[in-house]
This record gives structure tokens, sequence and C-alpha cells, in this order.
């Protein structure tokens, strides 16, 4: 049976040197089909690895939120049949969690395909590696909604959650709605709880800093337009 290999893609631009191990560019280089959250954002990001790989000999599947199950249980079928490999690739970092990648791996698994997990940077991870909270018992929650009253809500259970299990919460937002989220977490948390707030991971200008509520309000960070982690305990 084929292998469907889970390639993590970069958080900053210009870091492979630093954060891709050589493997990954040796898969890419023998692999010639990917299921891909973004094909531009997928070639450019082969393309910067200089392997002998070409991008027009190479087949790409669209698979992100609005991608029809149907269409991608045909593709992963072909493949199947004509035994060829194929990579997942998200649109930053690791595939599989926070983005449709988990969708392809499913079905990878259903058809009896090996699937290879491959090592390389994870803002979820690195974010709660470096909040000093704890990572023995911690929750990813991925985004909160967008509705402020609804927002307002789930800040304040996520805190509850915090404080009465000691366990980390871990969520994010999309770049240019950061600023907007980090008011509304300062406005409904209470002043002892703890936020951390990384940003920029692996980038030469990467953010992260764990304070107080109070001690927040009083240093407020610039986050527009800068993927950013945010987890409370």
């Amino acid at each position: 049976m084929p292998t469907l290999y889970l390639i993590p893609t970069l958080l900053a631009d210009d870091t492979a040197h630093q954060v891709l191990p050589s493997s990954i560019r040796e898969i890419v280089e023998k692999t010639d089909a990917y299921f891909v959250e973004n094909v531009r954002s997928a070639r450019r990001f082969i393309s910067g690895l200089k392997t002998s790989r070409i991008i027009d000999e190479t087949t790409f599947f669209n698979l992100d939120k609005d991608t029809s199950p149907t269409d991608t249980r045909r593709q992963i079928q072909e493949l199947t049949e004509r035994k060829r490999n194929a990579g997942v690739l998200s649109e930053a970092g690791c595939p599989g969690v926070a983005d449709p990648g988990a969708v392809i791996v499913g079905m990878a698994h259903t058809l009896g395909w090996k699937v290879e997990p491959l090592v390389g940077p994870s803002s979820i991870l690195l974010a709660l590696m470096a909040s000093g909270m704890s990572g023995q018992s911690f929750v990813f929650h991925g985004y909160l909604p967008i509705e402020r009253q609804d927002r307002a809500r789930a800040v304040r259970h996520l805190e509850k959650e915090a404080q009465e299990r000691q366990q980390t919460q871990i969520f994010m937002e999309t770049p240019y709605r950061n600023d907007a989220l980090f008011a509304d977490v300062v406005a409904n948390c209470q002043p002892n709880t703890r936020l951390c707030v990384a940003c920029n991971l692996t980038a030469p200008d990467a953010f992260v800093r764990t304070l107080t509520i109070r001690e927040w309000k009083t240093q407020v960070p610039d986050l527009r337009k800068k993927p950013t982690v945010f987890l409370l305990l």
C-alpha cells in the first residue's frame, strides 16, 4: 500500500534551514502528489526547498474546509489504485492540526495506507513549550466565536476551565482579528489569570510573553497581521 506523508511547512518565511530536517527535502523530492490547503502556498513551499522536483510535473489536490469529501475520496482512491505515495501540506505548520488535513488522513487509514508524520514546527506546541504553563494537561480549542458577546462567553468559560482543572487553554484567531481577541480576553478575565501571547514563532521578530491580565492591561502588544497563539491558565 502507498504511504501518506504528513509534511510540516514553515511558520515564518526563509526559516527552512532552521526548522526543517533534511528528511523533509528527501520526501518532497520523491513525492509527486499532494493534498494541500492552498495550492499557491504549497507550490511556493516546495520550490523554496530547492530540490530536483519539477513543480509542473507535480499533482496538487485542493483540500480546504469547502472541499467535497466525495472529491477527496475519489482522488485518494485513484492514487491507491496506481500505488502512488502522497503528501499532505498545511498552510502553515503541521498538517492535521487546526487544518483540514485530518480528512485525508482518516481516509488513508480506511484504505490501509501507511501514514507517516514528519518532524517540523507546530505553533501550538512551540507556544505551549514557551508559555511556562502546564504541559501535562492542556486543550487546544482552535478559533473562538467571531461575535463579540459569544467570544466573551467563550473566554470566561475557558478561564473557568483553566482554574478548575489547572489545565492550559490554547486558542488562536485570524491574524487581522488578533487585537480584538486580545482586548476581549483582557476585558473578561480575572486580574491574576495568566495569559501567554506567542506571536510570529520561529521568525526573527518572534514574541512570547506570559503575564497576568493585570500586567497586560499596561503592556498591550501590537498583534495586527501576525500569526499568534493565545494560552490561558
